[in-house]
């Protein structure tokens, strides 16, 4: 399969799948969550993810010939990548909210939580 540059992917879709979506999607699930379990700030995690974008941009590069300086695919690389990491971290802090402080917030939904009736000031 030939390389066909599209709107996302800079490889074959196959490839971007594999190096974006699962090596460095995985990646970017466990720093959103290590983020929000150590209580980092969101500023702490977008270092995270430029980062992790930058190491994916090098696979990208070094084993399927792709661009290392292309900003248009770091973007949608990053954007990917954070996506992924603002859903884990933002599902791990509402696990968290729930169970640390089960006597002042209940889980509301998936991603959310809210204040108990008389559980606060």
């Amino acid at each position: 399969m030939e390389k066909a540059n599209g709107l996302l992917w800079e490889v074959t879709f196959w490839e971007f799948i594999f190096v974006t979506v699962c090596l460095g999607g995985g990646a970017a699930y466990l720093t959103g969550r290590a983020v929000a379990r150590t209580w980092q700030s969101y500023a702490e995690l977008v270092v995270d993810i430029v980062l992790l974008t930058l190491a994916t941009r090098f696979i990208h590069f070094s084993l399927f010939n792709g661009t290392l300086t292309s900003v248009y695919y770091f973007v949608v690389d990053l954007i990917v990548l954070m996506a992924i990491a603002l859903l884990a971290n933002r599902l791990t802090r509402s696990r968290q909210m729930g169970r640390q402080y089960g006597f002042l917030y209940k889980r509301r939904s998936f991603l959310g939580w809210e204040q108990r009736e008389g559980g606060g000031a």
